[in-house]
This record gives structure tokens, sequence and C-alpha cells, in this order.
């Protein structure tokens, strides 16, 4: 199902799964931030108005690990939704440039994991594991 930008109201993020082989880039919320401190996140934030979330991710890419993505052809592989936002995730397998971490000031580390490495992270969201496992199987 695609749902239009305008359906997820004011709270839309955009983020990406990052795969190159058979390990996933992770970023490292640090301790002192105010919402999910302390976790490993997907790259990626907020779609700003009037902007076509998949635009927004590109952006987002670019600002937080400097690299350049192609936007994406297809749907979200997966859609996140709780009371305060609605998450459109999709997998990033072809960019340009190498990962960094071009934002600071939001993440303190960015890093690649393996399948065997997930288990012992704190992710941002529970149904990160399950969706890494199997993009890493695929």
């Amino acid at each position: 199902m695609t749902i239009s930008a305008d359906a997820f109201g004011p709270d839309r993020i955009v983020t990406a799964v990052l795969r190159d082989g058979d390990r996933v880039l992770l970023c490292h919320r640090s301790a002192r931030r105010r919402w999910y401190p302390d976790v490993w996140d997907l790259p990626g934030g907020h779609v700003e108005e009037r902007e076509d979330p998949k635009e927004s991710l590109v952006r987002e890419l670019r600002e937080e690990l400097g690299i350049t993505a192609p936007e994406p052809s297809g749907p979200p592989m997966q859609e996140i939704r709780t009371a305060t936002f609605a998450m459109q995730i999709w997998l990033i397998d072809r960019w340009t440039g190498t990962p960094v971490n071009a934002a600071p000031d939001e993440h303190d580390a960015v890093a690649w994991f393996k399948t065997p490495d997930l288990d012992s992270l704190h992710l941002a969201h529970e149904p990160y594991l399950s969706m890494l496992t199997t993009v890493l199987v695929t």
C-alpha cells in the first residue's frame, strides 16, 4: 500500500536501512538526546513541509552521513506508526561517498553491524531487529 505524504500528519519520519553486503549501518543517538537517547537507530529524519518523503530521505542521508543516494524507486520496505510519528523505512544498497558521522549533534557514532551483532544492541524500536535480520539474509 502506498501512502501519500499528506496521510502522515505532523510528525513524518523517513529512514533508511543502508546495506553493504552482509552488514547494515546504524547511528547511535547520544545519551543527552531528549527523544530516544542512548539507542542505535536508522539514519534519517523529519520530512519538511511540502517535501516529498523520498526527496527528504535523500536530503537526510546527505546531511547525516555525507553520502549521495538515489531517490528510492519503490514504496518503503516497512512502516512504523506510533501515537507521535509515522516512519517510512527504505532499503538503500547503493550510494556514492563513504558514510561518516556528518551530524555529530544528532549522533555520537555511526557503525556497521552484521547479524550476530544485532542482538546485543539497544535499538530505538523493537521492530528493527527482525527487519534488519531479514534484510541481511536476503
